[in-house]
């Protein structure tokens, strides 16, 4: 069975998980534009100096392999963001019909487990 991101591995986080956080934090630097914008460059500089075929199909499987990569860290950032949301919702929405039952201190627990959930994910 295929499961949602956040449920694998219980409470600790998965070598996956760990990697896909590394690699979203890098492509949100400034480093990898700086890169990304290299292999743009170098893709045009290819088709402009018209080198060999080879050389554009490099270029060409370059990018398509690092556009691939890229949707896979990102509907992984996204699967991990919304399963937080929803966590989060749930046990806001747990906290408040303790609240309205009479029982806080177990509707402050609920909230105080809910602050702070995407750093489990």
């Amino acid at each position: 069975m295929i499961r949602h991101p956040a449920e694998r591995g219980g409470p600790q986080r998965g070598t996956f998980a760990r990697l896909a956080e590394w690699g979203s934090n890098l492509t949100s630097s400034p480093l990898f534009f700086s890169f990304c914008l290299l292999l743009v460059g170098a893709f045009i500089a290819v088709h402009v100096a018209g080198l060999s075929l080879d050389w554009q199909h490099v270029a060409g499987d370059a990018m398509g392999a690092l556009t691939l990569l890229l949707l896979a860290l990102l509907k992984n950032a996204e699967r991990r963001a919304e399963h937080a949301v929803q966590r989060k919702l749930d046990a806001l929405a747990t906290a408040l019909l303790h609240h309205w039952g009479g029982e806080q201190g177990e509707a402050r627990q609920c909230l105080k487990e809910a602050i702070g959930m995407e750093e489990q994910l």
